[in-house]
C-alpha cells in the first residue's frame, strides 16, 4: 500500500513540473541551457545534490529533460557526505528514494576539517567541497558538474560583491575549471526564482535540508528563535524590501551585469589586465553629460 502511495505522489510531483510549474520552472531551466549553451551532445553531467530544495529540483529537471531526449547527453546524480549527522544523511536518502533520484554517495571528512576554523569556515568548506565534487565527477567519467544556484543567488552575489567585496562581479552560468582539466561547472537554474522553487516544494509537501553544516547547527542550537546571521541573509532582506516598492528591482540587478558601459566606469579588468578608462581621456570624443548628474544639482 505504501509503495502505491509513494508512486502516486511521485507522479503528482513530476506532473507539477510539466503543468503548473512548466512556465515558471521547467521552461526557464531549458531557456538558460539554450541561452548559455550549457549542454552539448555527448556531455556526461554530474548533478551535485546537497540535499536542499534547489539541487533536488535540479535533479528532477534533468530527469525530465532526459526523458524528452532532445539532447543526447548522460547524467549522474552525485551527493557528497562531508560528515552529515545521521538524520540529515537519512533525509537526503529518503527524499532521493521518494523522488526516484538514483544518488551515488561518496564520503569525505570536510566538516571535521573546518569545524574549528575561526576565520571564514564557510568559504573554506565550500572550496573544499567544490574540489571533491570535481574530483569524484571526473573519476565517474563526467565532464561537467551542475549546481543548483538560482536567479536569487545570482543577484544576491552581485550586490554582495559590490557592498562587501568592493568589486562588480557575478556568478557566471558556466565556468571552465582552472584546476581540473576538461571540467566545467554549469548553473541551469540561472533564471529560476527562489519563490517558485519554494512554492513547488510546499505545494508538494516536500521537506529538504536547509543547511546541514555543524557551524550553522551550533548557532541554531544557541539561538533557536533567530536565523543564522550571514551577509547573504542581509542582502536577501534588502532586495526583498526594495522589491516591495518596485517589482523590477531583482530583474534590474540581474540585467545590470549584462549592461556594463565600460566608457563610464573608472577602471576594469580584462583577462587579468587593468584598464583605466580615463587614461584615454584627452583623446576621447565629447559625449553627452550623464543625466544622473541631475540628482545632485
Amino acid at each position: 500500500m505504501m509503495i502505491t502511495e509513494d508512486a502516486d505522489r511521485l507522479k503528482r510531483i513530476e506532473a507539477s513540473l510539466r503543468k503548473k510549474y512548466k512556465h515558471k520552472i521547467f521552461n526557464k531551466f531549458v531557456q538558460a541551457i539554450c541561452d548559455y549553451d550549457l549542454i552539448r551532445p555527448g556531455d556526461n553531467i554530474a548533478v551535485c545534490i546537497s540535499g536542499g530544495k534547489d539541487s533536488m529540483l535540479c535533479a528532477k529537471l534533468f530527469q525530465e529533460l532526459k526523458r524528452r531526449n532532445k539532447i543526447p547527453f548522460e547524467v549522474k546524480f552525485l551527493s557528497m557526505d562531508p560528515g552529515y549527522a545521521e538524520p540529515n544523511r537519512r533525509q537526503i536518502e529518503n527524499n532521493a528514494k521518494l523522488l526516484n533520484i538514483p544518488i551515488t554517495f561518496f564520503n569525505t571528512k570536510i566538516f571535521d576539517s573546518v569545524f574549528h576554523v575561526e576565520q571564514n569556515p564557510c568559504y573554506l568548506c565550500a572550496k573544499m567541497r567544490r574540489g571533491f565534487l570535481y574530483r569524484f565527477a571526473k573519476e565517474s567519467g563526467c565532464n561537467k558538474i551542475a549546481l543548483g544556484h538560482h536567479f536569487d543567488d545570482i543577484i544576491e552575489t552581485n550586490l554582495m560583491s559590490m557592498i562587501y567585496g568592493g568589486e562588480i562581479r557575478t556568478m557566471m552560468p558556466k565556468v571552465k575549471s582552472a584546476h581540473w582539466e576538461g571540467m566545467e561547472l554549469i548553473r541551469p537554474l540561472y533564471y529560476v526564482r527562489e519563490a517558485d522553487i519554494k512554492n513547488w516544494r510546499d505545494e508538494n509537501h516536500l521537506q529538504f535540508l536547509q543547511c546541514a553544516c555543524r557551524f550553522t547547527e551550533r548557532i541554531a542550537a544557541a539561538r533557536p528563535d533567530e536565523p543564522a546571521p550571514s551577509k547573504r541573509q542581509e542582502i536577501k532582506q534588502l532586495i526583498a524590501k526594495l522589491e516591495a516598492g518596485n517589482k523590477q528591482v531583482p530583474n534590474n540587478i540581474f540585467h545590470a551585469m549584462e549592461n556594463v558601459n565600460l566608457s563610464v566606469v573608472l577602471q576594469y579588468k580584462l583577462k587579468g589586465k587593468l584598464c583605466r578608462t580615463l587614461d584615454d581621456y584627452d583623446d576621447a570624443a565629447p559625449q553627452a553629460e550623464d543625466s544622473s548628474d541631475a540628482d545632485f544639482l
